[in-house]
């Protein structure tokens, strides 16, 4: 998977740090990528956090918004980060096959917090399932086959 932002540098507030991976709660705060995870007619899912800085995390909740916990079995996330001039990229793999069904259709939401010096957090994802942001409602994800 691999998340791309053209922006300007000082455009963007970002998490201080780079080069080491760890893994830190409340990435969401500032400039983040985020990606959701579920099983259709299931109500557990799984939240990727990506922070620009390098940190990262992988949650498994039970159902919406609840018991929020670090994946299990999940103890490095590899992902590659590049900052061009006007652009982020950031690209990682995770073997899904312990969470989830890999011939099993997907429910997915890709999201990014955002976070402007000036004005604050944006919340951007593909749809809202609601009148409000919130990556978690599952109006959000959107359904994936497996391909053939």
């Amino acid at each position: 998977m691999c998340f791309a932002l053209q922006a300007p540098h000082a455009a963007l507030k970002r998490p201080g740090g780079c080069g080491e991976l760890y893994r830190r709660d409340g990435l969401w705060q500032s400039t983040c990528f985020e990606t959701f995870l579920a099983a259709p007619g299931q109500e557990a899912y799984w939240e990727i956090n990506l922070s620009p800085n390098g940190d990262w995390n992988v949650y498994a909740l039970s159902a919406y918004r609840q018991n929020l916990k670090p994946a299990a079995g999940i103890k490095a996330l590899p992902y590659c980060l590049r900052a061009l001039d006007e652009e982020l990229q950031i690209s990682f793999q995770l073997n899904l096959c312990s969470l989830l069904n890999p011939a099993a259709p997907l429910e997915l939401c890709l999201t990014a917090v955002l976070d402007d010096p000036e004005h604050g957090c944006s919340y951007w994802a593909w749809r809202h399932g609601g009148a409000e942001p919130d990556f978690h409602r599952r109006a959000s994800f959107q359904l994936l086959e497996p391909s053939a």
